[in-house]
Parts: structure tokens; C-alpha cells; sequence
């Protein structure tokens, strides 16, 4: 595993304030520390100006590229999709450090395929240098009002465990991912999936905002979970909002307050891969273009790091 991929102790001093001369050469290597981008983000941007990304793959890299943020994490769906992304990457020199399989796990004839499917993705991914998968187990319907049944749950629950055992003996972590939907009805999918699961084989990717949102805006609910769950936390989604509403760019002030959730992670020993989710929505401004957004977003978190 690439030591450089996480925030260990020596260069996260800077994000708990410890501000002596001696610890200046740690606050000047937390400044390089690798920083990703999850292609949804820059969807949302696209399509806001009716630009499809899928139909600009290329030119979209090589934007990614010109923000300054060195990683991409590519919503997979199958192998050749990955095979497609290996001469960009390169060309770009953006590495591909973990990737986001969507997954089908709550009904046992249509899980075992699912399983398949993200084996395959990922075993693919790893050879471009993947050390993590982050899957979210699908809704039935997706934004829909449908919420799954008992049983559904614990079906879900086994499948995520066998994928995560399948996965580690490839040499590889999964990270189990949420959205809102899942924090519906006191929670109980996402709590399920962590309690259900062992730490060995289902990590936990923090998308910060979901929860927060999924929880009627509850920065309460967001730090329970980090102290809950914050021991298998091996990747962050950094999304921020004010008044509820994603803006365009990442900041520290919003209302999330990630300094406070930074130090936690740190205080927990946990140094997560930080890939950056700022995606827009119908109420958010539209005052930049993706590649503006995008490198204000990176210039934010790495000053806010250090």
C-alpha cells in the first residue's frame, strides 16, 4: 500500500493547529499530500450546461489535470470502461487510487451477479493501481420513496460481507458507501450494514454530507457516526453546503464544519483517502465552470490542511 495515499500523524499536525517553527517541514509536506477528484461532481457541472461528461472524456481528464488535484475516482461499470480510462490517465498523469462500483445487494438472485460484476471492475481498476473499492448497495428504485424490507437488509448485509472477503483476498479494501436514503427510518440500512459487517472486510467511505443531509441537516448526527464508526473510515467524500445547498466550490466554513471533523479523524488515528465530491445541484450558484470550481475546491483543502 502507498504510504503517501493517507494523512498519518506527521502531516496532519498542521490540521489541529499545532503551529511551532518546528513542525514548518510537516505543514509543507501536508500541502503536496494527494488529493482526488469522484467524477460526479464534474457530471453535475456538465450537465448544467448541457454537456454530457461521457461524451468529453478526454477533454474532462485533462481538466481535472489543470486543477492540480493528482487522483481520479471514476464511477465504474464495467472493465472496458476502465480500459478506456488507462491512456488518459496516463497521458494526464493522474493516478486512480480507488473507484466507485454501484452494487445490487439486497436480493439473492441478483446478487451473486453483482458480485461478479464488481470483481471484475475492480480486479481491472487494481492493475491501474486501485488499492480501494467504494460501492454503494443501490435502492430498489433510486430517489424513489421505496425502503427495503427486514429481510432485504439482512441479505444486503451477508453480500456486502462476502464482496469485502472477496475483494481483500484480491488485495484490495472495500468501503461501504451511503446517500440519504439510507438514513431513512432511524437509520437503520446504514447502521445495519456497519453492525452486520466486520471491520476486516467492510470499511467505511464517509460521505460527510450525506449524512448530514440524510439526517434533516444534523452536524449531531454526522460526528455520532464518526464516533461510532470512524475506526474503519478509509476514504472521506468532501462535499460542503450553506443553508443546505451545495455550493460550488469545497470550503472549510459551511455547514459542515470540517475543521472540527478533520481534527476528530486525526485524533482517531485514521488517515482516509480525500477525494473531493463538490457536485451542484438545481438551487446551487452557477457563477463557475467545472475547471474553476473544481481548482478553487483543491486550493481550499489543501490551504485548509495546512
Amino acid at each position: 500500500m502507498k504510504t503517501e495515499n493517507f494523512l498519518d500523524r506527521r502531516r496532519f499536525l498542521g490540521v489541529v493547529g499545532l503551529g511551532t517553527a518546528a513542525m514548518a517541514l510537516d505543514l509543507k509536506a501536508a500541502t503536496a499530500r494527494h488529493i482526488a477528484t469522484n467524477v460526479y461532481p464534474w457530471m453535475t457541472f456538465y450537465r448544467r450546461r448541457n454537456r454530457e461528461w461521457n461524451d468529453e472524456r478526454s477533454r474532462g481528464i485533462a481538466e481535472i489535470a489543470q486543477t492540480g488535484i493528482q487522483g481520479f475516482e471514476p464511477i465504474a461499470e464495467s472493465p472496458e470502461q476502465i480500459g478506456l480510462l488507462e491512456p488518459l490517465l496516463k497521458k494526464y498523469q493522474l493516478e486512480m487510487r480507488s473507484l466507485y462500483v454501484n452494487s445490487s445487494l439486497h436480493e439473492a438472485d441478483r446478487a451473486a451477479e453483482s458480485i461478479a460484476e464488481v470483481l471484475a471492475i475492480s480486479i481491472a481498476a487494481k492493475r491501474l493501481g486501485a488499492e480501494i473499492v467504494v460501492t454503494n448497495p443501490s435502492p430498489i428504485r433510486w430517489g424513489g420513496p421505496e425502503n427495503k424490507t427486514d429481510a432485504q437488509l439482512e441479505e444486503q448485509a451477508r453480500n456486502l460481507e462476502r464482496l469485502g472477503s472477496l475483494l481483500r483476498d484480491e488485495g484490495l479494501r472495500l468501503a461501504y458507501h451511503n446517500h440519504d436514503a439510507e438514513l431513512r427510518n432511524g437509520a437503520r440500512e446504514f447502521h445495519h450494514m456497519m453492525l452486520a459487517t466486520s471491520a476486516r472486510n467492510v470499511k467505511l467511505c464517509l460521505d460527510a454530507h450525506w449524512i448530514y443531509r440524510g439526517c434533516g441537516n444534523s452536524q449531531v448526527a454526522l460526528f455520532d457516526v464518526l464516533e461510532h464508526y470512524g475506526s474503519r473510515i478509509i476514504e472521506l467524500h468532501l462535499r460542503q453546503s450553506v443553508g443546505g445547498v451545495w455550493t460550488e466550490s469545497f470550503s472549510f466554513d459551511g455547514d459542515i464544519d470540517y475543521r472540527r471533523l478533520f481534527t476528530r479523524v486525526h485524533e482517531l488515528q485514521r488517515s482516509p483517502l480525500l477525494v473531493l465530491e463538490q457536485a451542484v445541484e438545481e438551487a446551487s450558484p452557477n457563477t463557475r465552470t467545472a475547471l474553476k470550481a473544481h481548482k478553487a475546491s483543491y486550493h481550499s483543502l489543501r490551504e485548509g490542511l495546512s
